[in-house]
């Protein structure tokens, strides 16, 4: 999975977030980090050189007029840095007070996940950029993270473009499963209803599944295996999970069952306590109710 990262020890400022119960997203302790980078003689001094080099740049080679553009210029690019280190610096702040507050094990910067579903296969590369692994759910471990794909594509002059996808992920092993629903996925819905068949001829053995439910078509495209049994898809989409999927399951949620691995997210990168704690308890309720009929 991924190498852990040695961090450095918590701020005091952190310590006070675990014990108080904030930051509650990543902006939190932008402003604290900031005014207090600012405020350290190394970090005035490296922007008053960088402003002084560029004015004496560009009054000796343009003109005054230029050589103060230039230290302006300068000078708002060194508060930029300035504030981009901060901004990361809150980010591994509030992560450390979430892992730290329920429990989980943090892992900063790139990761790799086991390619067991096809969203953890796309792309050209694909990694975490943080990851908490640990008791997800009640009675669940499993993995969440804040997951990226890359895709690169080549325009008509050879050009290369390369275009990232961001997710945030739950992840855990439902081995109970495998007899009863080897694989299911269940992806947002796109398109039109007239296209769908036109499409599932080009599904190869995915079949889609259709559920007496107007509100989880609208909402959802599932699919599964052609050799699946009919009958036990019925019930696990029971009238209770259906009702959860349509009304109280994270906005954009979607997920997928591969080999008894559930891999459950969201579009984007979920940087707030609210968001990650949801996708974490869809993922357990999508969890518990495979594992509800898998021991039936």
């Amino acid at each position: 999975m991924n190498s852990p990262e040695q961090t450095e020890p918590a701020q005091p400022a952190v310590e006070e977030a675990v014990t108080t119960g904030v930051p509650d997203d990543a902006n939190d302790m932008r402003g604290y980090h900031f005014s207090r980078l600012m405020r350290t003689p190394l970090t005035l001094i490296l922007i008053a050189v960088l402003t002084a080099a560029a004015f004496v740049a560009g009054l000796v080679f343009i003109g005054a007029a230029i050589g103060g553009g230039a230290a302006i210029a300068a000078l708002l690019l060194g508060i930029m840095i300035v504030f981009v280190i901060a901004d990361n610096r809150a980010a591994n702040d509030f992560f450390e007070v979430y892992a730290a507050s329920r429990g989980l094990a943090l892992v900063h910067g790139r990761g790799r996940l086991p390619q067991a579903t096809p969203l953890l296969r796309k792309g050209n590369d694909r990694y975490t950029e943080r990851t908490l692994s640990g008791p997800i759910a009640d009675g669940l471990s499993g993995t969440l993270a804040l997951f990226t794909y890359e895709e690169e594509t080549r325009d008509s002059d050879g050009d290369t473009q390369t275009n990232y996808y961001r997710y945030t992920l739950g992840l855990v092993e439902v081995p109970e499963c495998i007899p009863f629903v080897p694989e299911l996925f269940c992806q947002r819905k796109f398109g039109m209803r007239a296209l769908e068949k036109f499409e599932d001829v080009f599904r190869g053995n995915k079949e889609r599944v259709t559920l007496e439910s107007e509100a989880l078509l609208d909402k959802y495209e599932i699919f599964s295996s052609k050799e699946q049994d009919a009958n036990h898809l019925r019930q696990l989409f029971s009238p209770s999970f259906i009702v959860w999927l349509t009304d109280s399951a994270p906005e954009k949620f979607a997920f997928e069952l591969v080999g008894g691995t559930l891999c459950c997210y969201v579009s984007g990168h979920k940087e707030n306590a609210a968001a990650l704690d949801a996708i974490a308890a869809a993922t357990g309720a999508v969890a518990k109710r495979l594992r509800e009929e898998a021991l039936e």
